[in-house]
């Protein structure tokens, strides 16, 4: 199976500049921990890094920072670990288990943000043991 049959296509982004504040809106409002970094020109969405829910809890919330004076470029985890969307769903799951991260952005030849693969989105697959996999392996401390 690859990764662009379950990947979501165009997934909600931000710029660099977006507050900490903008991006948890934008997380609560669109259901999802994760808010992919882009710098846009109108056409192409080059993915600069990833603010995740956890990011804003602890490398702002935690620290007494100020969520609105502090930008996606102040917090995010960059860079990014990625997929290509030609890839296979099981080199996208054996990634994301030694990384032990529930979201992977997938870019295209270019680099350009097209789409991410959450640990849920396997849960629609027929995938069983890359389920199992994964789901062990994020679970486990670091």
């Amino acid at each position: 199976m690859e990764i662009r049959d379950v990947m979501t296509s165009n997934p909600k982004s931000c710029p660099s500049n977006a507050t900490l504040v903008q991006i948890a809106e934008m997380m609560r409002d669109e259901d999802i921990g994760e808010v992919p970094v882009v710098e846009t020109d109108g056409q192409h969405r080059k993915l600069l890094g990833v603010v995740t829910d956890r990011d804003i809890v602890v490398r702002a919330v935690a620290a007494g920072r100020n969520p609105e004076s502090i930008r996606a470029s102040d917090c995010m985890t960059a860079p990014p670990t990625t997929c290509r969307e030609d890839g296979s769903l099981e080199e996208c799951v054996k990634k994301m288990a030694s990384e032990r991260i529930r979201r992977m952005p997938i870019v295209d030849v270019n680099g350009d943000l097209c789409g991410i693969v959450a640990q849920a989105d396997l849960q629609a697959t027929d995938a069983r043991s890359l389920k199992e996999q994964l789901g062990n392996r994020v679970s486990t401390p670091h």
